[in-house]
């Protein structure tokens, strides 16, 4: 078993400009591991923070998957509502 950790890349305009990491999250054992920053004043940023999340890998699923986008975006959609019935829960 490897203990290598796989990093994403910095994204290039970040790169190219600058700027503060707010999220940074990790499959470890099968759990999400999760580091964050607040970083905004009205937390109603986070929920469009995740929603273009949610949108971009909807359209991962779509580039390497035979999943359309609307049907991926429908399954993470799904799998909110269903972590969300468990208001205690976390990974």
């Amino acid at each position: 078993m490897s203990n290598d950790f796989a990093e994403l890349a910095i994204p290039p305009d970040a790169l190219e400009q600058g700027g503060i990491e707010v999220l940074r999250a990790a499959v470890v054992d099968g759990a999400v591991s999760v580091a964050l920053r607040r970083s905004f004043d009205d937390p109603a940023t986070w929920g469009r923070l995740l929603i273009d999340l949610a949108r971009q890998a909807a359209r991962a699923y779509a580039l390497e998957t035979d999943m359309s986008e609307e049907e991926a975006l429908e399954r993470i959609r799904a799998g909110w509502e269903a972590e969300g019935l468990d208001p205690g829960g976390f990974n």
